[in-house]
């Protein structure tokens, strides 16, 4: 697949890995299909990336510093705007990642890396995550509590968790709702974030016993 002339080589090489790993995976991309795909060399990937471990962690650092943005700057409204309430809250952990998912550079291909990242165990991978983006969570933990005062946190955490699973998987949209033919993309999007929504605030607000 060709890239356009003006990405920069550090750009062909992240989208390169990016669509590799998506099809085979981490273990099964070498460093040689990544070059390759990227039409660069090998020095190329040392210089911007050091390492394979390294270049896993940046694909995922792209996609996720601007989701994380979104998702923090509209938790900051919803919690300003609307205290107390919990759909806006939900809302604003929902919504980016649909976005993200829908982006025509890319966001399929990097909803597939998610779902690798979930099947493979890459320890490596999931220490940088947690350190990087496990603030991000406890923020909307935290959000969510004061929506939800009689739940204790173990079963807070358990719902949240829940919640990401199905988030992932409305993510990846190989469910049995598929985009009417004649709905936009964007349109198909936010009847999906409104729906998990309802779903996951009800699921949130049912009785813990």
């Amino acid at each position: 697949m060709g890239k356009p002339a003006h990405f920069s080589t550090k750009d062909r090489i992240l989208g390169a890995a990016e669509e590799l790993f998506a099809q085979h995976g981490f273990a099964g991309t070498s460093l040689r299909q990544v070059t390759s795909l990227a039409a660069v060399n090998i020095a190329a990937v040392n210089y911007h990336f050091g390492s394979k471990e390294n270049l896993v962690n940046e694909v995922f650092r792209r996609r996720m510093d601007g989701m994380t943005a979104s998702r923090l700057q509209q938790l900051e409204v919803a919690l300003r705007d609307h205290p107390g309430q919990l759909e806006p809250v939900l809302a604003a952990f929902i919504e980016p990642a649909l976005a993200l998912a829908q982006d025509r550079n890319g966001g399929a291909s990097f909803v597939r890396v998610i779902a690798r990242a979930y099947a493979e165990h890459n320890e490596s991978l999931r220490k940088f995550l947690s350190d990087h983006y496990g603030h991000v969570l406890r923020e909307f933990g935290k959000a969510l509590a004061g929506c939800l005062p009689s739940l204790d946190k173990e079963t807070l955490y358990w719902r949240l968790d829940f919640l990401a699973g199905s988030l992932t998987y409305a993510m990846s949209d190989f469910g049995l709702i598929k985009r009417p033919a004649g709905a936009s993309e964007a349109t198909h999007r936010a009847r999906a974030a409104r729906e998990l929504i309802r779903f996951a605030a009800a699921g949130l607000q049912a009785p813990a016993k």
